[in-house]
């Protein structure tokens, strides 16, 4: 009885939030996830949910398919004038949102932009030197050094209109989870769907734009998102027909929701998830005035890999939705290699013995960050791996935070504050290179602790030059073989995705980065 009235009361409360969204309509797509956007600029808040609404608003010069295709976007045609150089021919008749004109200015304008030091996406276009207009509707991307692959980075780079940045004050980009600039709140992009009204922490409504350049694969009117971070909740307003479609489905979920009707989608995801050490300061953030900082001791983070069972996480917290895994990189990731996946081995004792040859026999204490609403299971994951680094004699504090409070604490912007965190990455390129670049590399955007390996610098510089394919992925996989070795991370697993779906939905296309992309939802 007290689940019955659990469950009634939880319906209740998402029922009450459906008052103040829009009226429904026959094509309106509602959906939910479990958490809120961070915002709707294009360069800050580098976070699926948030880059999956954005991607619906903004194109790039190239964009990606449902199955990760290359495809012609703001740009018609593309190819290498040079070993440096690459010349684009600009979409022509194209307009924003606001009706504005779009042409080589605008892809000009937003280069400068997304390059500024508080961007979250400057290091995708970090290999290039200079962009230069030729005309109105032919740009040239002039690169440091031969990029082969720099068009696989583009459909990062989301194109905003010149004359609303500037007329809205907000050229530049300010930093911050949830920045209140022009740019994060209202949006103007030349995508196949515009802004209607955002209410943060209740819904983003959205339709299609009118004056889109492309031909629609959906049919819908209106799409509605919206955040329930309660999974019960969620699920609740799944069942009873409150929403069309809501991720993440936990697996103890799916068997309820298949006996309702509802499909459930699963899929390979491409984030790996792992775990990662401040090992760049002297004296550890959680051993004030001891002058000593454990993770600098690569002994101690072989201990901390050993003591993690991998399989009772994917039996025991994921209930079987992930892949554990012993790499940084996906299967699908250029680069991958299945002889560095070998997931590593629990070992709880010769953990012991490894802490107590960096002499920590006896243990330390650490403070492990951990978001509450970005992957599936965050954060009973690290509750889990606190009791099995209790094994150890490792006492784990859990601080246990909204990713927007996270990345404003763990990322560089808030310092890296953070001794011991759990991280999800996805290359935006699809690409080893952007993993090595930003999680593993020295000053990489994404590498929270700073660790740094000089040696996996320098293969990643090379593998930037390289133009033979096979030997920038051998050089790939030299580097992230040595980060293996240096236990610069302990990878974890790469989640299952999984959607539930009301019969309502006559086609979706779940992409293996997560995110809904309305171009390609059907309504019956």
């Amino acid at each position: 009885m007290k689940t019955r009235i659990a469950g009634w009361a939880l319906l209740g409360l998402t029922g009450a939030l459906l008052t103040v969204l829009p009226a429904a309509e026959a094509a309106t797509f509602r959906y939910a996830a479990s958490a809120d956007l961070l915002g709707l600029d294009p360069y800050i808040n580098n976070d699926g949910i948030t880059n999956a609404m954005k991607g619906n608003l903004y194109e790039g010069l190239l964009i990606r398919r449902h199955d990760m295709a290359l495809e012609a976007g703001l740009a018609t045609e593309w190819v290498r004038a040079a070993p440096d150089v690459w010349r684009f021919k600009l979409r022509a008749g194209v307009t924003f949102h606001d009706g504005t004109p779009f042409t080589a200015d605008d892809v000009i304008a937003s280069y400068a932009r997304i390059r500024h030091d508080q961007s979250a996406y400057r290091s995708a276009v970090a290999s290039i030197r200079e962009m230069r207009k030729n005309d109105d509707y032919e740009i040239d991307i002039v690169t440091k050094q031969p990029d082969a692959t720099l068009d696989q980075g583009l459909p990062v780079f989301l194109i905003m209109c010149k004359r609303w940045l500037e007329g809205n004050g907000t050229e530049h980009v300010l930093r911050g989870s949830n920045a209140a600039t022009y740019a994060n709140g209202n949006a103007n992009g030349t995508g196949p769907f515009k802004l209607v009204r955002r209410i943060p922490g209740l819904y983003t409504a959205v339709e299609p734009y009118p004056g889109w350049w492309g031909k629609p694969e959906h049919n819908l009117s209106r799409a509605v998102f919206r955040p329930i971070p309660n999974a019960e909740a969620r699920m609740q307003s799944l069942l009873y027909g409150e929403i069309d479609m809501a991720y993440p489905v936990h697996a103890h979920e799916v068997q309820r929701l298949e006996q309702a009707g509802i499909r459930v989608i699963t899929g390979p995801d491409l984030r790996t998830v792992f775990l990662g050490f401040d090992s760049f300061r002297d004296e550890s953030l959680d051993l004030k005035g001891k002058g000593r900082n454990p993770f600098k001791d690569r002994r101690v983070r072989e201990a901390f890999r050993k003591a993690i069972n991998l399989e009772a996480l994917h039996t025991d917290v994921m209930r079987g939705l992930s892949r554990p895994t012993g790499s940084m990189i996906a299967p699908g990731i250029e680069g991958y290699s299945g002889e560095l996946d070998k997931p590593a081995a629990y070992d709880p004792d010769g953990a012991s013995a490894l802490l107590a040859q960096a002499g920590y026999a006896n243990g330390f204490p650490v403070t492990l960050d951990c978001t509450n609403d970005r992957y599936d299971n965050d954060e009973a994951i690290c509750r889990r791996v606190a009791l099995m680094l209790a094994r150890i004699r490792i006492t784990v504090k859990l601080n246990v935070q909204p990713r927007a409070e996270y990345f404003e604490k763990a990322s560089a912007r808030g310092g890296n504050n953070t001794s011991f965190f759990i991280l999800g990455w996805t290359p935006p390129t699809f690409d080893g290179l952007a993993a090595l670049n930003s999680v593993m590399g020295s000053g990489g955007g994404a590498n929270f602790g700073r660790y740094s390996n000089t040696k996996i610098d320098i293969l990643a510089k090379k593998a930037a030059q390289e133009q033979d394919p096979v030997q920038r992925r051998h050089l790939i996989g030299q580097a992230l073989a040595i980060h293996q070795q240096d236990v610069g991370h302990i990878p974890l697993h790469q989640q299952v995705l999984a959607w539930g779906v009301r019969p309502t939905v006559a086609d979706i296309k779940p992409r293996p980065w997560n995110d809904v992309d309305l171009r390609w939802v059907r309504l019956k």
